[in-house]
């Protein structure tokens, strides 16, 4: 059963790519923006996170935070974010536990993690859900559904 409009963020701790912890309930009261995505240094992966890169300053300007998270582990993430200079947090979902709780689904014939973005009010209520595997438009989406919520 994957998440939808209205629902509530499942709570969740993960490594972050430094392999310290992250708890969702240390951003409970924020807008928040997470992506799943299938894999660090492929290209479609790499054009999503530089294009968050690229906005990351307008979504801290709306008071939004950005997470991405993928099955890869802290060491490949930390890579990926050093390579890129990404600014925001990546969790390594190795387990697929986080992916499973969204009840985001796989792509190509359940070969491929899919690429889902959630926008989550600072309630927690998911706002948005944009399931696509093309990495374009997840960026302007979430964007846009963040500046509605600031409204």
């Amino acid at each position: 059963m994957s998440i939808q409009v209205g629902d509530k963020v499942p709570v969740f701790t993960a490594k972050k790519q430094d392999g310290g912890t992250f708890d969702l309930k240390d951003y409970q009261g924020k807008p928040l923006v997470i992506y799943f995505y299938p894999k660090d240094f492929t290209p479609g992966c790499t054009a999503q996170a530089c294009s968050f890169r690229d906005f990351y300053q307008d979504f801290q300007d709306l008071g939004a935070e950005v997470i991405g998270i993928s099955g890869d582990t802290a060491a490949s993430h930390e890579a990926f974010q050093e390579k890129y200079k990404l600014p925001f947090i990546l969790l390594s979902d190795y387990d697929r536990k986080i992916r499973k709780a969204f009840g985001v689904p796989t792509s190509l014939f359940g070969l491929l993690p899919g690429r889902v973005t959630y926008v989550i009010h600072p309630d927690g209520t998911v706002k948005m859900v944009f399931n696509s595997m093309s990495a374009k438009n997840h960026i302007t989406k979430a964007l846009e559904m963040v500046k509605k919520m600031k409204k």
